[in-house]
């Protein structure tokens, strides 16, 4: 095994394996996997008993999700291999959490999607003229030193939208480059599926097109020739962008009857109906200045503290901006630009920073595309950059190392619920860290942190005591057999040994390819 990409992939396929509890990791991607099921079965959307805390009224006055469908669509072939595992007669008598079709649903698809990840992320990396050593170690950073890794377990639609977006900034960067039609049609789509699965990823639609733009821009292309590369453009990325959002409102309208609002609109409805103290403006009561810059600073969720690679990406763009290719600085713009797009957008949100999440989930994977360039930054020029900025960025990736695998200790809510009685503001990440230490010590009770009042589901108290992977979280629940779970700390053990030994392997092969002399 001396190819560094089929390594890179290896590596990306077993982190996602390690680091799964077997949950779904939260309600909202729950909700989306029922949306799944009711795509080739008779079950509902929306079950009765889950309203008003979810669901939405709709045609025929029955429950719909208020999820776009892209995630959804994203989990049918691991909803349709779960679904018939699970019936299989050796589980007819295993019923509890996590089950065995989330278990499958959040192991095949996690390690799909970062796999994939893996893949683009190196291509666009290589595309951007970086060398295959920085571009290893760029998606080596993406993946276990942003919150990248805290979504690889709790499966969100972050990933999926990351995935898309690489994608797309990809091969509209390929059709740039070699004139491919098919490329343009192939970067276009996947920014296309990104409406289905979040409406407001119209942004990295936009984000992808100032992309293209702006590298035109820095090579000094300018009048007939910027309006020629520009309609071509168009004549691919609009029926495809069209068509996409024309499934989008078809959805709509089949559960809402209307072609042009959103679930937000139906949903603000149905809130004031049902709580007529609510302002005119909800959900878009938030002072815009408390949003934005409680993205940026707040310690419960500011991007600086969940993902202090992006301080390091913004200060080397900065340092090193005149040393940098046209593709680089408009890669590091666009980025930013469409960093700073999402958190004006959800500024006035009630929900702005997302809710039960680690850190702020509507902006974190545009955070992750800035941090993107960081790493591969930092190696390329360390040279230029001096030895203060080369020693402050090795603390910074490491710093980022052990907050991401901090989240990955317990089930996020934990946190959530401990503020509810600590206070606010507080610094989770601290906090985290703390409860990581008083449970390997075994004083959470002791430090006053391990208080069953903090929440009334004894769901939900089983899942924030125990540390959040398959084996510990099957022990805990204690539904599964002895064998199983002591099979399950095997595998996973194993997994881990191998883990390790598919990164030693790749730095092996990375200092190899470095030492040897060019062809």
């Amino acid at each position: 095994m001396r190819d560094p990409l089929f390594l890179l992939c290896l590596t990306a396929g077993l982190l996602a394996l390690v680091v799964q509890s077997g949950e779904l990791g939260t309600s909202d991607t729950t909700h989306r996997l029922q949306t799944t099921h009711w795509l080739w079965t008779s079950e509902p959307q929306v079950f009765p008993n889950e309203y008003p805390e979810f669901g939405l009224h709709g045609r025929g006055g029955r429950l719909y999700s208020w999820y776009g469908i892209g995630q959804s669509l994203l989990m049918l072939p691991a909803d349709l291999a779960g679904t018939w595992i699970a019936h299989r007669r050796i589980f007819s008598e295993y019923g509890d959490d996590p089950a065995v079709r989330s278990i499958v649903v959040s192991y095949s698809t996690s390690i799909l999607v970062n796999v994939l990840t893996a893949l683009v992320g190196f291509r666009l990396l290589r595309q951007l003229r970086f060398s295959v050593r920085e571009s290893v170690l760029g998606v080596l950073a993406l993946m276990f030193c942003t919150t990248h890794l805290h979504y690889t377990q709790n499966m969100m639609e972050n990933n999926y939208i990351m995935l898309l977006t690489l994608a797309g900034f990809s091969f509209q960067y390929d059709w740039l480059r070699t004139g491919s039609k098919r490329a343009l049609w192939v970067g276009c789509a996947a920014l296309g599926l990104n409406l289905l699965t979040r409406l407001t990823a119209g942004l990295d639609l936009m984000a992808g097109g100032v992309f293209l733009l702006l590298v035109l821009w820095f090579e000094r292309v300018r009048g007939r020739q910027l309006w020629q590369r520009l309609v071509g453009y168009c004549k691919i990325a609009a029926p495809v962008y069209a068509f996409f959002l024309m499934v989008d409102r078809l959805y709509q309208f089949w559960r809402f009857e209307s072609f042009t609002d959103t679930y937000i609109s139906v949903f603000a409805k149905e809130q004031r109906l049902l709580d007529p103290t609510l302002p005119a403006n909800f959900p878009w009561t938030t002072p815009f200045h408390e949003g934005f810059l409680g993205a940026l600073f707040k310690p419960e969720k500011s991007i600086f503290l969940f993902d202090p690679l992006l301080v390091l990406a913004i200060l080397l763009l900065v340092v090193l901006w005149k040393r940098l290719s046209p593709e680089v600085r408009a890669y590091g713009v666009a980025s930013l630009l469409l960093l700073l797009g999402y958190i004006s957008f959800y500024a006035r949100y009630t929900f702005w920073a997302g809710d039960f999440s680690w850190g702020d989930r509507y902006v974190s994977t545009s955070v992750e595309l800035a941090a993107l360039l960081a790493v591969p930054l930092l190696l390329r020029y360390r040279d230029d950059v001096g030895a203060w900025i080369w020693r402050g960025g090795i603390v910074l990736i490491a710093a980022s190392l052990v907050i991401q695998l901090a989240s990955l200790a317990f089930w996020l809510p934990l946190e959530i619920y401990q503020m509810e009685t600590l206070g606010h503001p507080t610094f989770v990440i601290a906090l985290r860290c703390k409860n990581i230490v008083a449970f390997a010590l075994g004083k959470m009770q002791a430090w006053g942190l391990n208080n069953e009042s903090m929440t009334q589901d004894p769901w939900d108290y089983v899942h924030i005591t125990t540390w959040n992977f398959l084996p510990f979280l099957l022990r805990r629940v204690g539904a599964a057999p002895g064998w199983v779970v002591k099979i399950a700390f095997v595998i996973w053990g194993a997994a881990i040994a191998v883990l390790a030994w598919f990164l030693w392997r790749l730095r092996a092969v990375l200092q190899q390819r470095a030492t040897s002399p060019p062809v």
